[in-house]
């Protein structure tokens, strides 16, 4: 037996394990291998500068690091044959691997580069030029995020990442090139699709798989930024759908095919699982909504939505077992209660990453998600630290030479940042809870989301302007949902295509575990105080560095003294819930006994009526759902009796999903006339997903609740409002509060005011105390003067 220390818990010393690296225990490993480390580093920073670099500086450098490299190597070898070799040539052969890294890093970011700047395309697109182009497509179409231009919502657009294969210009020789770009699909297209719309049409242009060739008749435009791996822009306009010339390959219409029955599979779930089940599995975002979307981002689970190691670890752990256990006789798993040996278990492992590869694209980001998840997957198989470092350099080697705009992507770096922090940080920091008597797996789960969370807050505050105070919490609480649900979700997808039943029952399995991820995502980013806005820049992100480990030093003494502990955590409870009656004592913030609030939401209207604590009737939701959200946690409102929209135009209606957000609504009261029709369609949509009855205002209709009371004015059921648009239709309310008469008129136009003063509901304006004007309403004439003498 090994000798053991004075406790008799360990071995001694790294020479008595036998072994040449040590036992699988982090203490016994040695030091940490990190001569891949400044390689990997070099490669990475010279692909991103070398990709915008002209051809001579390319070849400058590369052959004068080329040359170094020789010169360092041939040094070596001449001190070999002269004698011993001497102590400094092992920092020579660093200093040569490094060189040649970056050599052949730079041939690879300028060839690449090459391929954006030479060809054809490049110089339409600077002219703006009508083309006829074949283009093949390498990613997954996808939507655009709706956007707001003054009272109407943008259209939205279907992206189409693919590479220009032939090229002709009006009645020119069509020239053939391969050549990067970026397909713009205007939604005027058949089965268009509404841009926020809830009830959406499939746009035939989403149905596209990798590796299809489309003819397209389309005007070159030039990228917006400079720098981006396109040559140009392919904005796709007309009615047409799109002219498939060439179909997809035989790997992805299999991927597809898959994909496509977990969609089928999961079509009966709620609306939150349905979007969130095919993301967590595949990577496939399709049907995340966008308040679902802003929701994982404001609590950092947005590495949840994309393809990333954690899914094929989930898979190669079910498959090997826990950490530490697959070299021993006692291996648990899958395999070994199956029979399988170690070796066709190491097989099968190789197969199932390759599926993985092929069902979620096999494009650099699924390839960066497969060689980070093998990283982590040496882990779960050796249990030893000493080997990953090196792996994980390895790994970021070989991906940024293979697409060195790797070297520029923000997602591959939180990548890289992840698992670095899983490989180093989070092992020493779950020890250190262990010694506090926190439970195991409790250690593990909190050190691994600190530390995680630690390392990439800075990059994500760039990002996001925005730091986020429940990110380890809510990545915790969703850690536990997430593994069931993948694994149940891929069952779905593996019997989608022979046994479709099954696979529903496995998907109504994983829907669970999805919803309550999807959930934990909604809970956090309603909370006030989840978040912090921070400068999103990278000074913003230097000045966050210095912080977090502020933070990390003080959290080492603050777990001596448990009560410190409860203390600190009760504030940053109470600092990230911010309960109303503290919020008020605070800022002054609701008032006491407010009874109308206006929020601010920029272009377009948000009100809110006191209906008692924590109550109110809302008129109207402005154009953005962040801000008219946070409006309402400010005010302390969960309980809304009804949503007032007083006509369909966007800067009224698109942040109906801020409203909504965890809070309890009765109903929602509309207009009579339902125009614009994609905005109906996306208010009903939110509705129906939240089982929210619509009706609609009629004039002479009366509400209370509680101390509240209104009474609808307009627009009339009877007749037709002498109607300029949607302005006209407009829901007028006039309301009682506690004494205080209010007159709501919505965007009423001067003739529909005028016929709303002519009206017999006009004889009930005396006495108003406040007047919310209305759309063009002006002083000093009509119509607003005779409101005026008719309130006095």
């Amino acid at each position: 037996m090994p000798p053991r220390d004075r406790r008799g818990e360990r071995p001694v010393v790294h020479s008595t394990s036998e072994k040449r690296l040590g036992a699988a225990h982090p203490r016994q490993e040695g030091p940490t291998d990190l001569r891949l480390v400044p390689p990997a580093l070099a490669a990475w920073a010279t692909a991103a500068l070398m990709l915008d670099a002209s051809a001579g500086w390319v070849a400058g450098v590369a052959v004068g690091c080329l040359s170094a490299a020789v010169l360092l190597l041939g040094a070596r070898r001449r001190r070999e044959r002269a004698g011993p070799v001497m102590k400094g040539a092992w920092p020579r052969i660093s200093v040569a691997a490094v060189l040649l890294c970056v050599a052949a890093a730079a041939v690879s970011a300028g060839l690449h580069g090459a391929d954006v700047r030479r060809g054809p395309v490049p110089e339409l697109a600077r002219r703006y030029a009508m083309v006829t182009a074949e283009v093949e497509v390498t990613s997954d179409p996808r939507l655009t995020r709706p956007r707001i231009r003054g009272d109407h919502a943008a259209p939205a657009s279907v992206l189409v990442e693919g590479e220009v294969r032939r090229v002709r210009e009006g009645d020119g020789a069509a020239v053939v090139t391969r050549t990067p770009v970026l397909v713009i699909v205007s939604a005027g297209a058949p089965g268009r699709v509404g841009p926020i719309s809830g009830g959406r049409s499939r746009s035939p242009w989403l149905e596209l798989l990798p590796s299809t060739r489309v003819r397209v008749e389309a005007r070159m435009a030039p990228a917006l930024l400079g720098g981006d791996r396109v040559a140009g822009v392919l904005r796709v306009r007309g009615r047409a759908a799109p002219e498939v010339v060439g179909g997809p390959s035989g790997a992805q219409r299999f991927a597809g095919r898959l994909r496509a029955g977990l969609r089928e599979a999961t079509d009966g779930l709620p609306a939150d699982a349905r979007a969130l089940l095919p993301g967590l599995v595949v990577g496939d975002t399709a049907r995340i909504t966008p308040e679902l979307d802003e929701a994982f981002k404001e609590t950092d689970l947005a590495h949840t939505l994309a393809v990333s190691g954690s899914n094929l670890t989930i898979i190669l752990a079910l498959l090997i077992g826990p950490p530490g256990m697959a070299q021993l006789v006692e291996r648990r798993g899958l395999a070994p209660r199956l029979g399988i040996p170690l070796r066709a278990t190491a097989v099968l492992g190789g197969v199932l990453t390759l599926g993985f590869v092929i069902v979620c694209r096999p494009d650099p980001s699924v390839l960066r998600a497969a060689a980070c998840g093998a990283v982590v997957l040496l882990a779960l198989a050796t249990g030893r630290r000493r080997s990953l470092i090196p792996a994980l350099a390895t790994a970021v080697l070989l991906l940024v030479l293979y697409d060195p705009w790797l070297a520029r992507s923000y997602g591959f770096l939180l990548s890289v940042l992840a698992t670095g922090a899983l490989l180093t940080l989070a092992p020493r920091w779950s020890e250190a809870l262990r010694r506090h008597r926190v439970p195991p797996r409790l250690a593990e789960g909190l050190a691994a989301a600190a530390a995680a969370q630690a390392l990439c807050a800075p990059v994500v505050a760039v990002l996001s302007a925005r730091v986020s105070l429940v990110a380890v919490p809510c990545n915790l609480l969703a850690e536990v949902m997430v593994a069931p649900a993948t694994v149940l979700g891929f069952g779905a997808l593996a019997t989608a295509p022979v046994v479709m039943p099954v696979a529903k029952v496995l998907a109504w399995g994983a829907g669970w575990p999805a919803g309550w991820v999807a959930e934990i995502a909604r809970t956090g980013a309603a909370l006030p105080g989840g978040g912090v806005d921070w400068p999103g820049s990278w000074a913003g992100a230097l000045l966050l560095a210095p912080v977090t480990v502020a933070v990390v030093l003080i959290g080492r003494r603050l777990l001596r003294h448990p009560w410190l502990c409860g203390v600190c955590l009760t504030l940053l409870v109470l600092v990230v819930v911010q309960p109303p009656p503290l919020t008020r004592v605070i800022t002054g913030w609701p008032p006491p006994g407010w009874r109308f609030a206006v929020c601010d939401v920029g272009q377009g209207d948000a009100t809110v009526l006191a209906a008692g604590p924590g109550s109110g009737v809302v008129v109207d939701a402005g154009p953005d759902p962040e801000l008219v959200d946070q409006c309402l946690r400010e005010l302390g409102i969960t309980r809304i009796p009804l949503v007032v929209l007083t006509h369909f135009h966007a800067d009224h209606v698109a942040g109906l999903p801020g409203v909504l957000r965890g809070r309890s609504v009765g109903a929602i009261e509309t207009t009579g006339l339902e125009e614009p029709a994609d905005q109906v369609a996306f208010v009903r949509g939110r509705a129906a997903a939240r089982y929210i009855p619509v009706t609609r205002a009629v004039a002479g209709e009366q509400w209370r609740t509680g101390a509240l009371s209104w009474q609808v004015l307009w627009p009339p059921a009877d007749t037709a409002p002498e109607q300029d648009g949607p302005n006209d239709a407009s829901v007028a309310m006039l309301v009682r509060s506690a004494g205080l008469r209010l007159l709501l008129l919505g965007d009423l136009e001067p003739p529909a005011q005028q016929a709303l003063l002519r009206s017999p509901q006009g004889a009930l304006l005396g006495g108003v105390d406040v007047l919310k004007v209305a759309h063009d309403t002006f002083l000093g004439d009509h119509p607003l003067e005779g409101f005026r003498r008719q309130l006095l």
